[in-house]
């Protein structure tokens, strides 16, 4: 299964991708918006918005990017707890 994370903290990158490792996922992660980020985000089953620390921009550029039968998980809270949950609730062991 393959992740896509936007937003969240730089400093918790490594531990985002650790996570997403656990689970046994492939993961994209895009902290800040990069202009080719819509290029690069690709067709995840599952995209990751941590609307807190994310700009608008990238949160436009990252939905409009991923096709229809993507499961998109709104997340106010960027935590390593708020991401275990949604992973958690949302990949099938």
């Amino acid at each position: 299964m393959s992740v896509v994370i936007v937003g969240g903290h730089e400093c918790m990158e490594r531990q985002y991708r650790n996570i997403c490792k656990n689970f046994g996922c492939k993961s994209k992660i895009f902290c800040k918006y990069k202009a080719d980020m819509q290029d690069r985000v690709g067709k995840p089953d599952l995209l990751i918005l941590f609307t807190h620390t994310v700009s608008h921009k990238a949160v436009r550029c990252a939905v409009s990017g991923v096709p229809k039968s993507t499961n998109i998980v709104w997340s106010h809270s960027s935590s390593r707890s708020a991401l275990y949950n949604i992973l958690n609730t949302n990949i099938r062991n």
